[in-house]
Protein backbone atom coordinates (compact mmCIF):
# COMPACT_ATOMS: atom_id res chain seq x y z
CA UNK A 1 0.00 0.00 0.00
CA UNK A 2 2.82 2.24 1.02
CA UNK A 3 4.53 1.72 -2.41
CA UNK A 4 1.31 2.19 -4.15
CA UNK A 5 0.99 5.46 -2.17
CA UNK A 6 4.12 6.80 -2.73
CA UNK A 7 5.60 5.85 -6.34
CA UNK A 8 3.85 5.50 -9.93
CA UNK A 9 3.72 1.52 -9.83
CA UNK A 10 3.48 1.52 -13.43
CA UNK A 11 7.14 2.42 -13.98
CA UNK A 12 8.80 0.40 -10.91
CA UNK A 13 11.24 -1.71 -12.08
CA UNK A 14 11.77 -5.23 -10.86
CA UNK A 15 14.96 -6.88 -10.69
CA UNK A 16 15.81 -10.53 -9.67
CA UNK A 17 17.18 -11.13 -6.36
CA UNK A 18 20.53 -12.46 -7.78
CA UNK A 19 21.57 -9.13 -9.05
CA UNK A 20 20.91 -7.40 -5.71
CA UNK A 21 22.61 -9.85 -3.25
CA UNK A 22 25.86 -12.18 -3.15
CA UNK A 23 25.93 -14.86 -0.79
CA UNK A 24 28.92 -16.17 1.59
CA UNK A 25 29.21 -19.20 2.35
CA UNK A 26 29.42 -20.21 6.13
CA UNK A 27 31.92 -22.51 5.96
CA UNK A 28 34.34 -20.84 7.94
CA UNK A 29 32.40 -19.56 10.58
CA UNK A 30 30.60 -22.68 11.93
CA UNK A 31 30.59 -23.60 15.77
CA UNK A 32 32.75 -26.68 16.20
CA UNK A 33 31.32 -27.35 19.67
CA UNK A 34 27.63 -27.31 20.97
CA UNK A 35 28.98 -26.49 24.57
CA UNK A 36 26.53 -23.73 24.54
CA UNK A 37 26.09 -21.41 27.68
CA UNK A 38 24.40 -18.31 28.53
CA UNK A 39 27.37 -16.97 29.85
CA UNK A 40 29.55 -17.14 26.36
CA UNK A 41 29.68 -13.98 24.78
CA UNK A 42 29.14 -15.05 20.63
CA UNK A 43 25.52 -16.38 19.99
CA UNK A 44 25.29 -19.28 17.57
CA UNK A 45 22.61 -18.27 14.85
CA UNK A 46 20.39 -20.71 12.81
CA UNK A 47 18.24 -19.35 9.93
CA UNK A 48 15.19 -21.03 11.27
CA UNK A 49 12.80 -20.06 13.84
CA UNK A 50 14.66 -20.66 16.74
CA UNK A 51 17.60 -18.11 15.57
CA UNK A 52 20.12 -18.15 18.22
CA UNK A 53 20.80 -21.24 19.42
CA UNK A 54 22.50 -20.38 22.44
CA UNK A 55 26.20 -18.45 22.93
CA UNK A 56 30.11 -20.28 22.25
CA UNK A 57 33.17 -19.57 23.70
CA UNK A 58 34.81 -20.18 20.44
CA UNK A 59 37.22 -16.92 19.75
CA UNK A 60 38.20 -17.73 16.28
CA UNK A 61 36.45 -17.11 12.79
CA UNK A 62 33.17 -15.53 13.66
CA UNK A 63 31.27 -13.30 11.17
CA UNK A 64 31.53 -9.56 11.88
CA UNK A 65 28.22 -8.07 11.66
CA UNK A 66 27.60 -4.73 12.66
CA UNK A 67 24.68 -1.63 11.98
CA UNK A 68 26.96 -0.52 9.27
CA UNK A 69 27.50 -3.87 7.86
CA UNK A 70 24.63 -6.17 8.08
CA UNK A 71 23.60 -9.56 6.93
CA UNK A 72 21.08 -11.54 5.98
CA UNK A 73 21.08 -15.24 7.14
CA UNK A 74 19.33 -17.70 4.95
CA UNK A 75 18.38 -21.06 5.58
CA UNK A 76 19.04 -22.53 2.21
CA UNK A 77 16.55 -25.49 2.81
CA UNK A 78 13.47 -23.58 4.44
CA UNK A 79 14.03 -20.02 2.62
CA UNK A 80 13.73 -18.77 6.21
CA UNK A 81 15.54 -15.63 7.19
CA UNK A 82 16.94 -12.71 9.36
CA UNK A 83 18.87 -9.67 9.91
CA UNK A 84 21.42 -9.83 11.57
CA UNK A 85 23.42 -6.68 13.12
CA UNK A 86 26.10 -8.44 15.36
CA UNK A 87 28.85 -10.82 15.86
CA UNK A 88 28.07 -14.42 15.18
CA UNK A 89 28.96 -17.75 14.58
CA UNK A 90 26.34 -20.87 12.92
CA UNK A 91 25.22 -23.75 13.27
CA UNK A 92 25.49 -25.59 10.19
CA UNK A 93 26.70 -25.22 6.05
CA UNK A 94 22.68 -24.90 5.32
CA UNK A 95 22.10 -21.50 4.84
CA UNK A 96 23.92 -18.64 3.02
CA UNK A 97 24.68 -14.97 4.50
CA UNK A 98 23.41 -12.89 1.94
CA UNK A 99 25.43 -9.25 0.95
CA UNK A 100 24.43 -6.66 -1.22
CA UNK A 101 26.43 -6.83 -4.11
CA UNK A 102 26.50 -2.84 -4.10
CA UNK A 103 27.19 -0.39 -1.50
CA UNK A 104 24.04 1.65 -3.42
CA UNK A 105 21.40 -0.49 -2.74
CA UNK A 106 19.06 0.10 0.27
CA UNK A 107 19.80 -4.06 1.79
CA UNK A 108 17.31 -3.42 4.70
CA UNK A 109 14.54 -2.65 1.61
CA UNK A 110 15.44 -5.97 0.08
CA UNK A 111 15.35 -7.79 2.83
CA UNK A 112 12.22 -6.41 3.68
CA UNK A 113 10.79 -7.47 0.35
CA UNK A 114 12.39 -10.69 1.44
CA UNK A 115 9.87 -11.31 4.01
CA UNK A 116 7.11 -10.48 2.23
CA UNK A 117 8.04 -13.38 -0.58
CA UNK A 118 5.63 -16.37 -0.34
CA UNK A 119 7.09 -19.27 -1.31
CA UNK A 120 7.18 -22.89 0.29
CA UNK A 121 9.95 -25.01 -0.96
CA UNK A 122 8.37 -28.01 -1.88
CA UNK A 123 11.44 -30.51 -1.81
CA UNK A 124 14.13 -30.73 0.25
CA UNK A 125 16.99 -29.05 -1.71
CA UNK A 126 18.81 -25.89 -2.15
CA UNK A 127 16.75 -23.18 -2.56
CA UNK A 128 18.84 -20.12 -2.89
CA UNK A 129 20.28 -20.94 -6.41
CA UNK A 130 17.86 -22.99 -7.90
CA UNK A 131 14.90 -20.32 -6.88
CA UNK A 132 14.62 -17.73 -4.77
CA UNK A 133 17.57 -15.92 -6.04
CA UNK A 134 15.12 -15.98 -9.31
CA UNK A 135 12.29 -13.80 -7.48
CA UNK A 136 12.21 -10.20 -8.56
CA UNK A 137 11.37 -7.61 -6.27
CA UNK A 138 10.35 -4.10 -7.03
CA UNK A 139 12.40 -1.53 -7.12
CA UNK A 140 10.84 1.88 -6.41
CA UNK A 141 12.89 4.69 -6.02
CA UNK A 142 15.29 5.10 -3.58
CA UNK A 143 13.55 7.78 -1.74
CA UNK A 144 10.24 5.63 -1.39
CA UNK A 145 12.82 2.50 -0.34
CA UNK A 146 13.84 5.11 2.76
CA UNK A 147 10.35 5.85 3.40
CA UNK A 148 9.27 1.98 3.48
CA UNK A 149 12.08 0.73 5.25
CA UNK A 150 11.65 3.92 7.64
CA UNK A 151 8.25 2.44 8.31
CA UNK A 152 8.64 -0.95 8.63
CA UNK A 153 11.61 -0.22 11.34
CA UNK A 154 9.07 1.75 12.99
CA UNK A 155 6.55 -1.31 13.23
CA UNK A 156 9.13 -4.00 13.48
CA UNK A 157 10.48 -1.52 17.01
CA UNK A 158 6.73 -0.93 18.16
CA UNK A 159 5.83 -4.75 17.94
CA UNK A 160 9.06 -5.72 19.75
CA UNK A 161 8.23 -2.73 22.88
CA UNK A 162 4.65 -4.21 22.60
CA UNK A 163 5.94 -8.15 23.03
CA UNK A 164 8.49 -7.14 26.03
CA UNK A 165 5.37 -5.69 27.35
CA UNK A 166 3.35 -8.94 26.85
Amino acid sequence: KLMNELSNTEDLEFVPLSELLDYIQPGNYIVRSTDYSDEYKCPVLTAGLTFILGYTNEEDNHYMASKDNPVIIFDDFTTSNHWVEFEFKVKSSAMKMLVPKNKDINFKYVYYCMKNIKYVPQEHSRQWIQTYSNFEIPMPLPDVQKRIVETLDAFTELEAELEAEL
